[in-house]
């Protein structure tokens, strides 16, 4: 198989093209409970943290931004998709020297939303999938390798901090895993990308 291809065959990215079909599933199926605010769109920033080395280089604290949107329903959850980019730098790595890692493509999943007793102020849970590939730039920005698109999952929590009926500021923690072969001069090397994101994000409600 191709490094371009998805790979379906290991046990473990069942449990995350799960999260897919659930999504769809519970977006087509179940009634919306409540006609107001259904979809919001949120553009987010933030600081990443690699929680371990890619293969073996050590990564130093990247950036990243991402744009999404959701829609709700049930009164507290919501199926949201959308796309973003991340970056990390490497001083060296089995790439060479002076390295950029940029990690870009889709997002998916559930959010939970929901408020602190009587207050307006909101919790926040969310998990699911991504579809994404690692590319890697030498330092006069020339892409030199490309990991191909392929399945990795997300988890994370933050607060949901209204502003009036129609905007909402969301501080977040999340936490990414992707897995992919990155194939250089005919060797390959296998890179896991698992890194913190912390963030903060806009939305816009309708």
């Amino acid at each position: 198989m191709k490094n371009n291809d998805f790979n379906f065959c290991s046990t473990q990215q069942y449990w995350r093209i799960s999260v897919l079909v659930w999504s769809l599933f519970l977006f087509l199926n179940m009634p919306v409970m409540n006609a107001q605010s259904r979809l919001s769109v949120e553009l987010r920033g933030g600081a990443n943290f690699a929680t371990k080395e890619l293969s073996d280089a050590t990564l130093k604290t990247g950036f990243g931004f991402e744009g999404t949107a959701a829609f709700r329903f049930m009164p507290h959850l919501s199926a949201y998709a959308g796309w973003g980019w991340n970056q990390f730098s490497a001083d060296q790595s089995f790439a060479g020297t002076d390295m950029q890692f940029e990690e870009t493509g889709y997002t998916f999943g559930l959010r939970f939303l929901h408020p602190f007793g009587e207050s307006k102020l909101h919790y926040l849970v969310e998990g699911g999938g991504i579809a994404n590939h690692i590319e890697i730039e030498n330092k006069d920005g020339d892409i030199i390798a490309d990991s191909g698109h392929g399945l990795g999952w997300q988890i994370g929590a933050g607060l949901g901090i209204p502003l009036g009926d129609h905007f909402r500021i969301t501080p977040s923690i999340r936490y990414r895993s992707l897995s992919r072969d990155i194939e250089i001069n005919e060797v390959k090397t296998a890179a896991d990308l698992n890194y913190i994101s912390a963030g903060v994000g806009f939305a816009w409600l309708f």
